[in-house]
């Protein structure tokens, strides 16, 4: 014989089955992703080592995640519109960027009006690497190391131009430290990414700048372009015998600081995707074949969780602000 059930009885079991309805849908749709091809937005051009290092990922993530993974370049403003197409992008999963510092981080220093606050618009999904740069030279620049770098610049005023592959990345954010530093009156040269900075120091129309080592080791190599030292605390693994900047005497944040790779999503991504997302990069990235081919672009690799990731960044996050202030590079 049945045993009678009470009314609240009744109210808990309507509230279990209304809320097991309601998540089903849910737990489903987050079990089936990925259901769709993934869109990884890169927000510089073709050939830079961020492209590089997104396209080596997204071979190797396509297959894990049983999903085609389209890698898709859309460079501009200092990395704002790909980045900002991220942050307005649809919170299904489907959409990421593999991005620098410059528009993950810095970009809300410098610029007064931002179409996006990478705080509360985006989620950071995984550090993939630290991204120390060469300081390098045209070989017409008679210096070798720091000291006569600074010498040379020092000696002429108003006369030396740096590149950068976008305001406010650090290759333009270190020049124009220096410059201050030195009160040199450097000049400097904005180009849509590394690889036609670098043509035009090969060229001699500018004479220094701060570019990845992947882009400068061939013609570092090949005696067209000379090397001053590296940043960071570590020297390079690919350029082991090249001190860095901060061993020739240049301890100043400025030089101690790396910019990084990371991956981000859309700010209301569900948190399974993006751990899930995090834990695929992070394998990835951590097998011998990636390490060695993120080392030979002179990158440290140190993909993890969204939590390391966040850590990393707020640990950073004063270095830039007070960078961005010293360059004196305030946008509009």
């Amino acid at each position: 014989m049945n045993q009678p059930i009470n009314r609240r009885q009744l109210l808990a079991r309507g509230a279990a089955v209304s809320a097991g309805l309601a998540a089903a849908p849910w737990v489903q749709a987050q079990a089936a992703w990925p259901s769709k091809p993934i869109r990884i937005i890169v927000p510089f051009n073709p050939g830079g080592a961020t492209d590089v290092s997104a396209r080596l990922i997204a071979d190797k993530l396509g297959p894990r995640l049983g999903q085609t993974i389209i890698v898709e370049n859309k460079g501009g403003a200092a990395g704002i519109l790909g980045t900002d197409t991220v942050a307005k992008a649809a919170p299904d999963g489907s959409t990421f960027t593999i991005s620098l510092s410059t528009s993950l981080l810095i970009n809300q220093f410098l610029f007064a009006k931002l179409p996006y606050d990478p705080q509360k618009d985006l989620v950071m999904v995984s550090q993939i690497a630290v991204a120390p740069v060469t300081l390098v030279v045209h070989p017409d620049v008679p210096a070798r190391n720091a000291a006569e770098l600074q010498a040379w610049i020092t000696k002429n005023k108003g006369k030396v131009s740096y590149g950068s592959w976008g305001i406010g990345s650090y290759a333009h954010l270190a020049g124009a430290y220096m410059s201050q530093a030195l009160n040199a009156d450097m000049s400097h040269v904005a180009y849509k990414g590394e690889a036609p900075m670098l043509q035009d120091l090969l060229g001699g129309q500018i004479q220094m700048a701060y570019a990845s080592a992947s882009g400068t080791k061939p013609h570092i190599d090949a005696g067209k372009l000379k090397i001053i030292g590296v940043t960071g605390d570590q020297r390079m693994a690919v350029l082991p015998n090249v001190p860095t900047l901060v061993e020739q005497g240049l301890k100043d944040d400025a030089y101690r600081i790396c910019g990084f790779v990371g991956m981000a999503a859309p700010a209301k991504t569900p948190m399974d995707i993006v751990q899930r997302m995090a834990k695929e990069v992070n394998a990835v990235v951590n097998t011998p074949e990636m390490r060695e081919k993120f080392a030979a672009m002179g990158f440290n690799p140190v993909a993890g969780t969204p939590e390391a990731f966040m850590a990393a960044y707020r640990k950073d996050y004063p270095v830039w602000e007070q960078l961005v202030k010293a360059s004196g590079a305030k946008l509009d």
